[in-house]
């Protein structure tokens, strides 16, 4: 008995309809990421459009900017650095000085000396007593007023004044002293010993001679209203 075309022939093939497109799942709600939520300590929180440090951070940000731009800026140098050698059972063991100058470059200077075994914190020491002697001396413009002559133990210094564009004509630690008080043109001559120690007392003592007209003219009538009496 024959059989029948249906057993015989291979099934045809049925078209599948088309995969659907996965639907994004809803996005996981966030977590607090901040000191105490989980995960730890990632780091400061961030909140509001943009992502902003908290206001607390904020604050801390100002502040620390307000410290280091706020204050007249001081002008250090470090003008000369000993080192002296301490022979002992096991070697030379060696300790270190620093003679600095500072000044905020208007009229205000201060010398400062430190010694540790360390150069960093014998400039340290040095800035920092610098800083603890300032005293305020009389200039005229960029220059000073008269014709001056500093003496300090064997140091002996002149100063003159210059016009404006003569410059700065120092070497040493006089220049040094005279920058940081903020004199920019005066002509100078070291006469004596070239001690750095000596040098630089003896240009702060002929500064600290320096008067104006004006102070010379109050003492002179102080005087004449004395001899009246």
């Amino acid at each position: 008995m024959p059989m029948s075309n249906e057993s015989t022939s291979a099934p045809a093939s049925v078209p599948t309809a088309p995969a659907a497109a996965p639907t994004s799942a809803p996005a996981p709600a966030r977590e607090n990421r901040g000191p105490g939520g989980p995960g730890g300590n990632r780091g400061p929180r961030r909140d509001g459009p943009g992502g902003g440090f908290r206001r607390d951070d904020r604050n801390r940000n100002n502040r620390d900017n307000k410290d280091q731009g706020d204050g007249p800026t001081m002008i250090e140098k470090v003008v000369f650095i000993n080192r002296c050698a301490k022979v002992v059972k096991g070697g030379r063991r060696f300790s270190f000085s620093a003679l600095a100058v500072v000044g905020d470059g208007k009229g205000k200077v201060g010398i400062g000396y430190g010694k540790a075994n360390e150069v960093p914190d014998a400039i340290k020491k040095g800035t920092a007593n610098a800083h603890k002697k300032l005293v305020s001396v009389k200039l005229k413009g960029d220059t000073i007023p008269h014709e001056v002559f500093g003496e300090y133990d064997g140091g002996k210094v002149l100063l003159r004044p210059a016009t404006t564009g003569t410059g700065l004509i120092a070497g040493g630690a006089v220049r040094a002293v005279l920058e940081a008080a903020g004199v920019k043109n005066v002509l100078t001559k070291s006469m004596g010993s070239s001690n750095h120690i000596a040098v630089v007392h003896a240009t702060l003592n002929g500064l600290l001679q320096l008067r104006m007209a004006a102070d010379i003219s109050s003492m002179r009538t102080t005087v004449t209203d004395a001899d009246k009496l």
